[in-house]
């Protein structure tokens, strides 16, 4: 076929045609164009949708790190459960509470792992039960109520289990779209160990509170009773219930409220931190008691005062003790007259009171015959003697003022009164006439007068004291046994000075004519009660005063310096006795003072006696009172040396008493020592002279030293000191100080 129809021309089918193709590709560019911008759109948001599961992806991670973070950190654990008790989580933390592996216990059931649940009364516990879904929780977020649990871990000690907190709540699309269980775990063993030792604290406090023997209370800040125990209410005579809320001052007798107060408010001001106070509080029966009150402030933790825990000890029976050894320091035990040491004080206070010419005397009494009564009858009808004349001088003061028995037969009293002339003269009246009738001892009658030395308190007196009080009085009766038996002399200006001087010149007299003599009081094994020694005891056999016991004369011969002459004196009557003593295994102990001491001469007469006589050395023994060597130099440790090393024993006496016996015994040559009578006289009575007697003889024993007691007078006390380790003892039980011719003689030596 041919198309063309002339040259250049086109046939008009064919440019319909054409028409038609240039539509169809038009069609499909924009179809192609659509299709690629699709492409493109689908593109862009893939690549938002990787990126946005991208961040999600970190923010994933991240969470999940934050998560692992905090519970590396907390003390909560966390187990995410399904409902159907699946896990799908767990923590580090819950799983070491648990005793589990984290990784193993993702997906198992609750029942399967192997968990022990325990509940507080021990028994077994179900895990799915606990740590998965449990009735109540109703809806998401619905925590039902904490339950503790114990959790026995695997090889754990026997009977211990870890205490757990546990609570669970559902959290919404835990696990996909479902809920799941969302069960925290707080490990509280150390809390509830400490809770528990709390309390345990607690209970042991308030039990040791209410049964102990002693007055306890707890105490708030403003000084007033929160708590009190049985032993409180009884010391006040009340009960539990009424103390509480009571006011401690007002327990207080009136007098030592403000003390009280002061003690509180400086534990409150930091300025200590316990008080104690010895007073008196008044019981509900008005009845006062003597306490010791401890008390001790209680701080809280942030160091601000919180209340006072308060301690109240009846101390009636020792304050009674205290007061009763006391008045046996100050008063003579045989009559209870007040001693020579409470008669210097109670002078010297009067003495030092205003206007005191004209309303103070002092009396000296000594007995008449009173040595005949003690030699025909014996020691214990002079005691009787003298109790009965401390009631005659009682009567005849009638009150006007304090009686003192100086020691034998000599007394003191101290008149006060508007009038003191008059009253003294009233009171030696009295003295005589009550004299007059005799005593009743046993079945007989003895006849005892007495001989009155008065001085006034005129102004040179009082000057001098009590001192020169005493030394008047004693001057006047010094005179009135001269002048006669049963007068009354009253000291006057001729007696000064010369009485004393004249004394002193009388016993520088007596060394020479054989007034001065030595007795001898024995020394027995406790053991078995056998004489083993004797102590020697200066006496002054006065021509006009009777036998004079050494405490009216040494201070005079100690003012005389007749100290060392006295001591060479007793030394040589010593060795000459111990020479002539039947039984050569007896041994005889010497008082030395420290004024004998330091020149040697004491020791070169002893020692040249003892060599004289051909005595051995132990034979003779060298006592020292404590007193006499608070200040001892190095020549009396010398002389004391030179003694011992020759062989002559020194004891320590009035052991005990002195102010620092441990050094004397380390520092001095002391081969033993002896008990003061002032605690052998307390037993067994008073407990206290017990534990110090006691005390005293195991530290003697354990320095290997001699023991000997003084002052015996009871077959308990002697009982009581042997059983207790004093080896020897002497006193009135087994015998008084006799004359050397009584020592001597084979038939009453022992």
């Amino acid at each position: 076929m041919n198309l063309r129809t002339d040259a250049g021309q086109v046939p008009a089918s064919f440019l319909g045609s054409s028409d038609t193709f240039s539509t169809v590709s038009s069609i499909l560019g924009i179809i192609a164009i659509i299709a690629l911008i699709a492409v493109l759109v689908l593109m862009s948001r893939q690549r938002r949708e990787v990126r946005r599961a991208n961040e999600l992806l970190a923010l994933s991670r991240e969470l999940r790190h934050r998560y692992d973070a905090l519970q590396s950190v907390t003390r909560e654990g966390a187990l995410v459960s399904s409902l159907s008790g699946r896990v799908l989580d767990i923590s580090d933390r819950a799983a070491a509470i648990l005793g589990v592996d984290p990784a193993s216990s993702v997906g198992r059931q609750l029942g399967d792992l192997p968990v022990v649940l325990v509940n507080e009364t021990g028994l077994a516990m179900n895990p799915s039960a606990v740590l998965g879904h449990r009735a109540g929780m109703g809806r998401a977020g619905f925590t039902v109520d904490s339950e503790l649990v114990g959790v026995a871990l695997p090889g754990g000690p026997q009977g211990q289990a870890r205490m757990v907190q546990v609570s669970s709540q559902l959290v919404p699309a835990g696990d996909g779209d479902s809920a799941a269980v969302l069960t925290t775990l707080v490990d509280v063993t150390g809390r509830r160990e400490v809770e528990a030792a709390l309390s345990r604290s607690e209970t042991q406090f308030r039990v040791a509170m209410e049964n102990a023997p002693i007055g306890m209370a707890l105490v708030d800040l403003d000084w007033v009773i929160v708590e009190a125990n049985a032993a409180l209410a009884e010391l006040l005579g009340t009960s539990v219930a009424a103390l509480r809320g009571y006011p401690m001052a007002d327990l207080s007798t009136a007098d030592t409220r403000a003390t009280e107060r002061l003690e509180v408010d400086r534990l409150l001001g930091g300025g200590q931190h316990r008080f104690s106070l010895e007073k008196r509080y008044q019981r509900a029966d008005g009845h006062q008691v003597w306490v010791v009150l401890d008390a001790a402030l209680v701080r809280a933790p942030s160091g601000a005062p919180d209340h006072f825990v308060v301690q109240v000890r009846d101390s009636t029976e020792s304050r009674l003790q205290a007061e009763m050894l006391t008045h046996r320091a100050m008063h003579d035990p045989l009559t209870g007259l007040a001693n020579r040491t409470l008669l210097q004080e109670v002078l010297q206070s009067v003495l030092e009171q205003p206007g005191i010419v004209d309303r103070v005397a002092v009396l000296a009494c000594d007995l008449d015959g009173f040595k005949e009564i003690n030699d025909r009858y014996g020691h214990a009808a002079g005691d009787e003697v003298l109790v009965h004349v401390a009631g005659v001088l009682r009567a005849a003061t009638a009150r006007r003022g304090t009686v003192a028995r100086l020691g034998g037969d000599e007394f003191v009293v101290v008149v006060q009164d508007t009038d003191g002339p008059k009253a003294v003269f009233e009171v030696a009246a009295a003295i005589h006439a009550g004299l007059q009738e005799p005593v009743r001892v046993a079945r007989r009658r003895l006849s005892v007068g007495a001989s009155i030395g008065i001085a006034l308190a005129e102004p040179e007196a009082v000057e001098g004291g009590a001192p020169s009080m005493l030394a008047a009085a004693d001057a006047a009766l010094y005179r009135a046994k001269g002048s006669g038996r049963g007068r009354t002399e009253v000291y006057d200006q001729s007696m000064s000075r010369a009485s004393g001087s004249d004394l002193q010149r009388e016993i520088a007299s007596a060394l020479e004519t054989g007034e001065l003599v030595v007795y001898y009081q024995p020394i027995v094994d406790l053991g078995d009660q056998r004489v083993v020694g004797y102590e020697a005891l200066i006496r002054w056999r006065h021509p006009y005063r009777g036998l004079l016991l050494p405490q009216a004369f040494l201070s005079l011969a100690q003012e005389a310096g007749l100290s060392v002459p006295l001591g060479q004196f007793v030394a040589r009557r010593v060795v000459e006795a111990v020479a002539a003593m039947p039984d050569q295994t007896r041994w005889v102990s010497v008082n030395v003072s420290a004024d004998q001491l330091g020149d040697g001469e004491f020791a070169t007469t002893l020692l040249a006696e003892i060599s004289r006589h051909r005595v051995m050395a132990g034979r003779i023994v060298v006592e020292l009172t404590e007193t006499s060597l608070v200040a001892s130099g190095t020549r009396i440790r010398h002389e004391l040396t030179q003694l011992s090393a020759a062989g002559v024993p020194v004891l320590l006496d009035d052991f005990g008493t002195g102010v620092s016996p441990l050094s004397y015994l380390r520092d001095l040559p002391v081969a033993g020592v002896k008990l003061d009578m002032s605690f052998t006289s307390g037993i067994p009575d008073d407990p206290t002279a017990g534990k110090i007697a006691r005390a005293l003889g195991a530290l003697a024993r354990e320095l290997a030293m001699v023991t000997i007691a003084e002052g015996i007078e009871h077959v308990e006390q002697a009982e009581f000191l042997h059983r207790n380790g004093w080896r020897y003892g002497q006193g009135w039980l087994f015998g008084s100080a006799q004359p050397v011719e009584t020592v001597l003689d084979p038939r009453t030596a022992g």
